[in-house]
């Protein structure tokens, strides 16, 4: 496969470094005249990022960058443009990758470079199967690993790499002899729209390689890695597709003891008795995320996102069926085809749309504690005007 023109550009990410480390030591043998940038920002605490530029054989460059705003993911933004002009204008690149320092997320590393012009031929995050569950289910906050990229970094392990895992359309997979079926299970259920390739798998052997000849490098099979590496990458979709509102969300399963439950119903949720839930609800499961909507605040729509135990539960902007004809147009059409696949005569848009994956889950348990969280016949017959009376319970959480 020829490269794109210009400077073609994959990100590879991922909390689980050795498993990164791998899949860019394997990009780095496949594509010839590939090199690896890389920002270390492990030595923030000394008021720097440093950065390396190296191929197969080594590092090329080295420099610092100064933290922007005491930020050390800051400089990674500043920094990371330029150096990829550089190399595109110096020539002789086929390949730049970007491999992410450990917490750092794909999705804002992707839309830096492609709205600095460059070309994003790939996202790809690195995984080793058998950690999954257990980065999934750490609460702890990064600052207390040493993996914050700012002072004001509140993110922790869980939701870290759970954003990591379902924005990228490739996951990396290190070979790893401690995974089972259930962890493989758990990968698919998490991200089943995802190509997973083998970090180990090589090239395709080319029949005409006598063995005797040098192989023209442009002519060279690439691996399945590399090949994922310049397919090519939507940033835009990619955005989209993160969107809770048209979200492409993992569907029913169950196997190798790993369920995904998907919850939908259009009635709203009593905003008490559901706050009273969120513990029960937020520990039922490894991960669970979604939409959902309030029966005290009926025009918005609410983001569910929970792992590791812990919940953020924010606004997502108005359910389209709240906003008058005309704003419509202001709507991505990716949204707006989204709503109207799932539309309702009675309440639009407006739903309760909410999956749960994880291993050993109490699905009839689950489902029993969601229906109670929902109005009552009584109460939803009461109509708007008394839903909008009931306790605003998720005012503090949500910092109204």
């Amino acid at each position: 496969m020829a490269a794109p023109p210009g400077l073609p550009v994959v990100i590879v990410g991922g909390l689980h470094a050795d498993a990164r480390r791998a899949a860019v030591a394997r990009l780095l043998a496949d594509v010839p005249g590939s090199v690896v940038l890389h920002h270390d920002l492990a030595t923030a605490a000394a008021g720097t990022v440093v950065r390396t530029i190296r191929d197969a054989s080594g590092i090329l460059d080295a420099g610092e960058a100064p933290l922007v705003n005491d930020c050390a993911c800051c400089a990674l933004r500043e920094d990371l443009v330029p150096e990829l002009e550089r190399l595109r204008d110096a020539g002789g690149t086929r390949l730049a990758v970007v491999e992410l320092w450990d917490s750092v997320e794909p999705k804002a590393m992707a839309e830096v470079v492609t709205a600095g012009g460059l070309t994003v031929t790939g996202v790809i995050t690195a995984v080793d199967q058998a950690l999954v569950l257990p980065f999934l289910g750490n609460g702890d906050d990064l600052a207390d690993g040493g993996l914050a990229a700012a002072a004001t970094d509140q993110r922790t392990v869980a939701d870290t790499f759970a954003r990591q895992l379902e924005y990228a359309p490739v996951l990396a997979v290190a070979d790893s002899p401690e995974a089972d079926d259930e962890d493989r299970e758990l990968l698919a259920q998490l991200h089943p729209t995802a190509r997973q390739v083998p970090i180990g798998q090589a090239a395709p052997v080319d029949p005409s390689d006598d063995g005797l000849t040098v192989p023209t490098p442009r002519l060279r099979p690439l691996s399945p890695l590399a090949r994922a590496a310049l397919a090519g990458f939507d940033v835009e979709a990619a955005a989209a597709a993160q969107h809770p509102a048209c979200a492409l969300l993992p569907a029913e399963a169950d196997a190798h003891g790993v369920s995904t439950l998907v919850w939908n119903r259009r009635r709203p949720f009593h905003p008490e008795r559901l706050y009273a839930a969120l513990e029960d609800l937020t520990c039922a499961a490894a991960r669970s995320r979604g939409r959902f909507w309030l029966a005290d605040k009926p025009d918005t729509l609410f983001h569910w996102d929970a792992a590791g135990g812990a919940l953020c539960v924010e606004s997502a902007g108005p359910w389209l069926a709240s906003l008058p004809d005309a704003a419509w147009e202001m709507v991505p059409p990716v949204r707006r085809a989204a709503a109207a696949l799932d539309w309702d005569a009675e309440h639009g848009d407006r739903c309760q749309h909410l999956v749960f994956t994880s291993p050993g889950l109490d699905r009839d348990g689950l489902e029993r504690l969601l229906e109670s969280c929902l109005l009552t016949d009584a109460e939803y017959a009461a109509g708007r005007d008394a839903w909008q009376r009931l306790p605003h319970a998720f005012d503090t959480l949500l910092e109204v």
